[in-house]
């Protein structure tokens, strides 16, 4: 078998990739395949941090369209994102990888409080580490958070797990037929270009913490661990 082209990684997980083709809230047989998946990459020795989002149970827009206060909608995303992760360790602990859900926002029953150097401990005892509650302020995505926790925990790459999508266009494929699709992009041109990536705010701490991304389907069975055994599938971003 081939050996890890990283030992540290940040997979960073949308809240709609919990719901399936479901659109909403989390799908037992998708959220159980995402499991083994990462049960596989554990078994290679990687040591594995996730951050999960909540969109599937909650979005900022759906607030906004109320007239509700940003950072009010922003903190009820943040709780969604907290859901999604005990949901995910659930599964994970059921197949057998140790797992622990590290919060931003404090709420000791049921998550540890975010601590770097206890994460990076988990990290190095084997366990999987959810990055849950964002970054505890409002005004910051989920992709900020993957890039600030990939940084703290001086992480080898970003693992940018898309909802059938294979990496990075120059449009969206689903509405441009005629959308190329880039196998190697720099950070700089991320942010230059516009691409729909992550956002700015990620893009640029990336960027500055000089920390690889790799952009690919996470539909496709076993594609996390092809990405993490280095196999050249969808997009890698890097450098300025």
């Amino acid at each position: 078998m081939s050996s890890p082209q990283y030992q540290r990684v940040v997979l960073k997980l949308s809240g709609e990739a919990l719901a399936g083709d479901t659109g909403f809230g989390i799908k037992p047989p998708t959220i159980e395949e995402i499991g083994k998946e990462i049960k596989d990459v554990h078994k290679l020795g990687v040591q594995i941090a996730i951050v999960v989002g909540g969109g599937n149970i909650w979005r900022g827009n759906i607030g906004a369209e109320m007239g509700m206060e940003r950072a009010q909608a922003d903190y009820m995303g943040m709780l969604a994102t907290v859901m999604n992760a005990l949901a995910l360790q659930d599964v994970l602990e059921n197949l057998g990888v140790p797992t622990r859900v590290q919060s931003s926002i404090e709420m000791r029953q049921i998550a540890e409080p975010y601590i770097r150097r206890r994460a990076i401990r988990h990290l190095e005892k084997g366990r999987v580490v959810i990055f849950a509650g964002g970054t505890g302020n409002p005004y910051f995505s989920t992709d900020t958070t993957a890039a600030l926790r990939a940084a703290e925990i001086d992480a080898d790459v970003i693992l940018m797990a898309k909802n059938n999508v294979d990496g990075v266009y120059s449009a969206d494929p689903k509405q441009v037929n005629d959308a190329t699709k880039f196998k190697e992009l720099t950070h700089l041109d991320v942010i230059s270009k516009g691409l729909a990536v992550m956002d700015s705010t990620a893009s640029s701490l990336s960027m500055d913490n000089d920390i690889p991304l790799v952009v690919f389907n996470l539909n496709e069975h076993g594609n996390i661990k092809r990405v993490v055994l280095g196999e050249d599938i969808g997009t890698t971003v890097r450098g300025k």
